[in-house]
């Protein structure tokens, strides 16, 4: 088992290896031919430099020795070939070569008197420069290289592979058939920790599970072959393959299990951990690397939710509400793929019903015609991690409405896009944004970006981030459903944002609760303190709206004075409002 498990990790590093490195194909046959031709060369031009003979060529009577520079240059090149293509082996090789000719050369050229070999002298040390130039050379781009795939596969905190080391690995496995378990792991109560202790010790806990983990697959203690990686925040991968049953995968995982719950130590606290373990088989519960691993997270989910003792669940197909969910996907697949996503506009006014802006909202059909519930679809997109593409189609097709818009008549409306927290979390969100505002030519103090609190779950410093990034862009960030969080005042004096949006599960408590006027009230008041203006949504009723101008609130949305609104009704709304 131990050998087959270096072998298994010999395979995961060659997958690695083509994914990351510069890697450069070196044939032996290559290397050989190379090393042939030089000698080849080397030993015509021995004999043709101390030739008197003389060759026809084209009616030109040429010395046979007049040959020698051009082969000498031949052999030269083909010295640097091996040191540019063969690394140290091909480099020695050629130093080796060169300094033993060299002395051969010299004694040819002073002490035989033979001069036509001089340029042959400087030619055989030049190419020795050459060589131990290009070795170094590249033998610090190779280091470089080496530390760029390091930092692209691994988790910094953690030290263990990534989720794109992780998303590779599946795709090797799958494109090579191979049997395996695709695991998750989610920390149970983990923003308890990061609540109470920080998120130092929130970080602490996260290294040590990740090293207890790490050093479990490594071992063979499980019997199985296991490859363990840091997803996101407080969720790990697993990939266990080489179990003969699925009783045999449920020990090893059983093993896991154990050694998260054991206690844990730091300063100065005890903690006690525990996680919510999902898995899926491949290919029995799902044939496709995105079927696999939406199945696996759904299992997860699923185990979290019943809060059992057993912290351990395969999916089954009845997690994922059934056919209706998988129908859903299949529309959702289908909208993106013959890009019929399309966008519906929901007003923004301040508390004298001026227009300051819209919110986009993703909308879309089902086969017949009839719009589906955001409700319905929405949650469906983002377990199957296609709500970053449902994202991008949006924001795409808003932007360029509002931006013509300001091309024809300077329009000051504020345009806010909705992103996910996946969305957000992509390393090429940042560029997409720029690519929106120079495509749409929307100026980016109109353009603003909904962020929920629960991006914060994810990982507070890449979050940030993005987010202190997006900010000095000039583009507005607003703070969504706020009062939902897990940690508002936490980061919220740190959080660089223009806008609070106040959750419509509060507003909707307004007229019946004075305990939620007051609850509101304070929300807005905590707003202007940070001076941020302060938006209430899901604004229906006229004592909520007078509520809401009676305590402050700066903005609303709602349909008490705007519903989502086609581009065309968009477009009559942004007319009357300039008369």
């Amino acid at each position: 088992m131990r050998k087959k498990q270096t072998t298994d990790k010999r395979i995961i590093e060659d997958t690695l290896d083509r994914l990351y490195s510069a890697h450069r194909t070196r044939r032996e046959a290559g290397y050989w031919r190379l090393l042939v031709l030089y000698f080849v060369t080397s030993a015509i031009v021995s004999i043709s430099a101390n030739s008197a003979g003389s060759v026809i060529i084209a009616g030109i009577n040429l010395n046979i020795y007049s040959f020698a520079g051009v082969l000498s240059s031949v052999a030269n090149i083909c010295v640097i070939l091996l040191a540019v293509y063969y690394g140290y082996r091909g480099f020695l090789t050629g130093l080796v070569v060169l300094t033993v000719q060299l002395p051969i050369i010299l004694f040819s050229t002073f002490a035989r008197g033979n001069l036509n070999s001089l340029p042959g002298v400087f030619g055989n040390i030049l190419a020795i420069i050459a060589i131990i130039f290009i070795y170094f050379n590249n033998k610090k781009i190779l280091d470089y290289q080496a530390k760029i795939r390091e930092v692209a596969v691994t988790d910094l905190m953690t030290g263990i592979p990534n989720g794109f080391a992780c998303d590779e690995l599946i795709n090797a496995l799958v494109s090579r058939k191979e049997r395996f378990a695709n695991v998750i792991i989610d920390i149970n109560g983990f923003k308890n920790i990061n609540d109470t202790m920080g998120f130092e010790a929130g970080n602490k806990v996260l290294m040590i599970i990740a090293s207890r983990l790490k050093d479990l697959a490594e071992s063979g203690t499980s019997g199985t072959i296991d490859f363990v990686g840091r997803t996101s925040g407080d969720e790990f991968s697993l990939l266990i393959r080489n179990f003969d049953s699925e009783e045999d995968l449920k020990k090893s995982l059983e093993l896991y299990d154990k050694e998260i719950n054991k206690k844990l130590s730091i300063m100065g606290y005890d903690f006690f951990i525990s996680a919510s373990i999902g898995y899926s088989i491949y290919p029995d519960d799902g044939d496709t690397i995105d079927r696999i691993i939406s199945n696996s997270n759904v299992a997860m989910h699923e185990i979290k939710h019943l809060n059992s003792s057993n912290h351990i669940l395969r999916y089954t197909a009845d997690m994922s509400s059934d056919e209706k969910a998988i129908k859903t996907e299949g529309l959702i697949r289908s909208a993106l793929e013959n890009d019929t996503i399309f966008f519906m506009l929901q007003p923004q006014f301040d508390m004298d019903h001026k227009l300051r802006g819209f919110e986009a909202l993703a909308r879309m059909k089902d086969t017949e015609g009839n719009i589906i519930s955001p409700g319905e679809f929405i949650p469906v997109a983002e377990k199957a991690g296609l709500i970053d593409k449902v994202d991008s189609a949006v924001f795409k097709k808003a932007t360029a409405f509002i931006g013509e818009h300001i091309r024809k008549d300077g329009s000051s409306v504020v345009l806010s896009l909705n992103v996910s927290v996946r969305h957000l979390m992509k390393k090429d969100f940042i560029d997409e944004i720029s690519a929106l505002l120079k495509e749409s030519g929307i100026p980016a103090s109109q353009l603003e970006i909904e962020i929920t609190e629960s991006v914060m779950i994810e990982s507070i410093d890449k979050a940030m981030d993005r987010i202190n990034t997006i900010h000095s862009m000039g583009i507005n960030i607003a703070i969504d459903d706020f009062g939902t969080g897990y940690s508002s005042l936490n980061y919220l004096s740190k959080f660089p944002a223009n806008l609070l949006k106040i959750d419509k599960s509060f507003i909707d408590q307004l007229g019946s609760s004075e305990r939620f006027k007051q609850y509101v009230a304070g929300i807005i008041s905590l707003g202007h303190t940070m001076g941020l203006d302060v938006i209430s949504e899901g604004v229906e009723e006229n004592v909520q709206l007078e509520t809401l101008r009676e305590i402050g609130c700066d903005l609303i949305q709602g349909f008490i004075w705007g519903r989502p609104l086609l581009p065309e009704d968009a477009s009559e709304l942004l007319k009357s409002s300039k008369s």
